[in-house]
């Protein structure tokens, strides 16, 4: 008799490999942490078609696929978000199944709605970014603006939302071919990065006498510490404010 509440075996595996689509609305801590890239790639590891993108309230994201893929990706959507995300809801809606669809894209935001989201603050680079940072073979050695999907500045370099490029202060910094193709690898770490940049193409460190001329033909660094150590004190800009630097002894 047991037997019979069990489902036929062929019936669970017709079931698990049905197509099924969801709408997903998350809201929470989830513009600014990688979502979109991270969805993207999720979805193009388990075969899944859709598509995500920013909205005012959060982040709205349609997949499609068999039904056990979908299984997975939610899971890990709870269980395994970006590590910069913070999920506060979740709502999870059944959709007609579409035939005409191929593929996972990111899609240009949604802001027609009063906005209902924020960002989360600026993070300290990742262990990724650190190794790449102090690598004299690597392009970004010594870069201090390096950053990645998992880390960098997000609050204090948006302008407005939704978090896109050109709502923020990079939106002047066109990237170079190199930041580019990372930008659109999904594979790359940097893929769908907003603040992307490199010394080719992305802000870079300078030197000021205090009344604004700029000090050419020097490293800002070596100069600024040769400065201090002669007894001077400095403004540093971070990307939150100042800070004065001095020797204090």
């Amino acid at each position: 008799m047991n037997a019979l509440l069990q489902p036929d075996a062929t019936e669970a595996d017709a079931a698990s490999v049905a197509e099924l689509r969801l709408h997903l609305h998350l809201r929470g801590a989830v513009q600014g942490v990688g979502f979109r890239p991270w969805c993207a790639q999720q979805a193009l590891a388990l075969g899944l078609n859709g598509w995500v993108r920013n909205d005012a309230a959060g982040l709205q994201c349609e997949v499609q696929g068999p039904a056990a893929a979908l299984r997975v990706f939610t899971q890990r959507l709870r269980q395994s978000p970006p590590p910069l995300a913070r999920i506060d809801a979740l709502q999870q809606t059944p959709q007609t199944v579409r035939s005409d669809e191929a593929g996972f894209r990111i899609l240009a935001s949604d802001a027609g709605a009063a906005l209902a989201t924020g960002l989360p603050a600026d993070a300290a680079p990742c262990a990724d970014c650190l190794d790449e940072l102090f690598d004299p073979a690597d392009r970004r050695h010594r870069y201090a603006f390096i950053n990645c999907t998992h880390c960098g500045p997000r609050f204090t370099i948006t302008q407005r939302l939704p978090y896109d490029r050109p709502n923020t202060s990079l939106a002047g910094f066109p990237l170079c071919p190199a930041c580019a193709r990372e930008y659109r690898d999904p594979s790359d770490r940097r893929f769908h990065a907003q603040p992307v940049a490199c010394p080719a193409c992305g802000p870079q460190l300078a030197l000021w006498q205090p009344d604004g001329t700029p000090i050419a033909g020097v490293d800002p660094l070596a100069e600024a510490a040769r400065r201090l150590a002669a007894g001077q004190i400095l403004a540093v800009k971070g990307v939150g404010g100042y800070h004065l630097v001095c020797d204090a002894r």
